[in-house]
């Protein structure tokens, strides 16, 4: 018999066929960054204090600033050690029967006055920018709304990433993608239209729902089509595709100010990914574990044929090993080391999205220019694929991931700690996303690593369903440099049980793992 391994040898395991649809895939990526983060811009927070009419029409009459008013009407509070204008408090009392003038000079004793809270809205001192947090006055009792904002579209995510998980299996990588492209390009429109604030985030869920399963759903198509040792690299330009997002976006949301039309411009590639019904094909691992040979082979010979090679006879005995197993999200925790690989995996994806956002939203309130301090912030992603590139070959797998969690959460700590320089702060949390891109990345290249193969797309999604102790839990992985990929959960449980054979420049089979106690329950694995 022979495998879909063996049928890359002559196809051509990374050729001009998986590079197209590599390079088409990779655009995947991009638009997902604007998604992911753009609330740093579609839900911007300017400076704002309470509205107050009769104020209002004394600054106009006078003449006066945003500010001039502010500085003489709103109270003080203490915020870091400084006493500043409140954003949520307001004097309660008649301003028109007072003794304001338009002499700036003037002072006011307002210290007895009472205070109440914010009575007509808010003034925003930001021109330009139209953020959602403007449009619903989401500020001050209503600020953690916009908390909600990102956590809805996480929810998506979840739910999402094991439904589409459960139909990238069942119906195909191909299909459940395309889905997920329609589903993104309804959702995000709705986003950009809501008229309201809950369906807003209605909408925001449904858009979460599509986006991840749809960008794993790509990640998983590209590895399966490619030779095992051209998925790592795949898998990590893959994603960092997603930092090339990140540049991107404040580009666009320095033209464009209006966070409903930059949500249209975010949308607009998922319309254009449709197109990709035409540009790129099923996996045939797939189509073989479906029993669907005559398609594989279909896919196969046309691969093959754009990359100007030319198969041999065998491709008629193409077949999978896993073609009659039953998969089931159940095999992520149906034995100990299963367990454990999932869990700690899960818990590092989770972290990691926490953490990353977390110095996402840090750097968009510095109070500099927050279109220069995003794009630098996005700069500092790229050496994260080339240090993964680099130090994984050489140093393994569990170090790198275990100390770019914990320097990650470290970055987290001093910048919640240290006071609010701008320098220090951005400089700190650079260096934290540097660390926590390079854990995102990681995980899941060591997630197809980890599992088997007829196992390791649903783990893809659902994996992704405290970076400091999540650190520590990586040392508590196996040490997977130049270890074979399993075939088999026995191979997880029991490695000293497996015979793994290689072969050498001569073509002769040697075991990697010697052992003089050799048992196994299935025919020797050569890779």
């Amino acid at each position: 018999m022979t495998t879909f391994d063996d049928i890359l040898e002559e196809t051509g395991k990374f050729g001009r066929c998986q590079k197209r649809i590599f390079a088409l895939l990779c655009m995947v990526s991009m638009p997902w960054a604007g998604i992911y983060v753009g609330i740093v811009f579609q839900g911007y927070t300017p400076d704002h204090w309470c509205r107050q009419p009769a104020v209002q029409e004394h600054r106009e009459t006078c003449g006066w600033t945003l500010r001039d008013g502010v500085k003489r009407t709103v109270p003080l509070v203490n915020v870091s050690g400084e006493l500043q204008p409140s954003s949520c408090l307001q004097y309660d009392m008649d301003w028109n029967s007072t003794a304001l003038s338009c002499d700036l000079s003037q002072e006011l004793e307002l210290s007895e006055s009472p205070r109440s809270s914010c009575k007509h809205g808010w003034e925003y001192d930001y021109e330009g920018r139209q953020s959602f947090v403007t449009e619903f006055d989401l500020v001050c009792s209503d600020g953690w709304l916009v908390d909600m904002f990102q956590a809805t579209l996480n929810v998506g995510f979840l739910i999402g990433s094991i439904a589409i998980g459960y139909l990238a299996d069942r119906f195909g990588r191909k299909l459940s993608f395309l889905m997920s492209n329609l589903l993104n390009g309804i959702a995000g429109i709705l986003v950009a239209v809501a008229p309201n604030y809950v369906s807003l985030l209605v909408f925001r869920t449904l858009y979460g729902f599509g986006v991840k399963g749809g960008w794993v759903a790509g990640y998983v198509l590209i590895t399966e089509i490619v030779g095992v040792e051209f998925r790592r690299t795949v898998g990590v330009v893959y994603q960092m595709f997603f930092s090339v997002g990140i540049l991107i976006l404040p580009l666009l949301a320095y033209y464009i100010t209006d966070w409903r039309w930059l949500q249209v411009v975010i949308t607009v590639p998922y319309i254009l990914f449709l197109s990709y019904y035409w540009f790129i094909p099923e996996s045939p691992r797939w189509l073989l574990s479906q029993n669907k040979k005559d398609k594989a082979i279909e896919i196969t010979e046309a691969m093959a044929k754009e990359n100007g090679m030319t198969l041999s006879k065998q491709i008629e005995t193409l077949t999978d090993d896993n073609a009659n197993t039953t998969v089931s999200f159940m095999d992520l925790i149906r034995t100990p080391k299963m367990r454990k690989h999932t869990f700690i995996l899960s818990y590092n994806w989770f972290t990691s999205a926490v953490v990353y956002q977390g110095l996402i939203m840090r750097l968009g309130i510095l109070g500099g220019n927050v279109y220069i301090d995003f794009l630098i912030s996005g700069l500092v992603e790229f050496p994260a694929a080339f240090l993964i590139l680099f130090t994984i070959e050489r140093i393994g797998r569990r170090l790198p991931f275990a100390v770019a969690n914990f320097v990650a959460g470290a970055s987290c700590f001093i910048t919640a700690c240290i006071p609010d320089s701008k320098s220090w702060t951005q400089s700190v949390a650079c260096i934290g996303r540097l660390c926590i891109t390079m854990t995102f990345e990681m995980v899941v290249f060591v997630n197809t690593e980890l599992y088997p193969t007829f196992v390791s797309c649903p783990s893809s999604f659902l994996v992704r369903s405290l970076a400091i102790l999540a650190g520590g839990l990586v040392l508590l992985l196996p040490e997977t440099r130049g270890v074979p990929l399993p075939d088999t959960i026995d191979d997880i449980e029991f490695p000293e049980r497996h015979v793994y054979l290689w072969k050498d420049q001569n073509g002769q089979l040697f075991n990697l793992l010697p052992t003089n106690d050799v048992t196994s329950n299935k025919d020797t694995a050569v890779v």
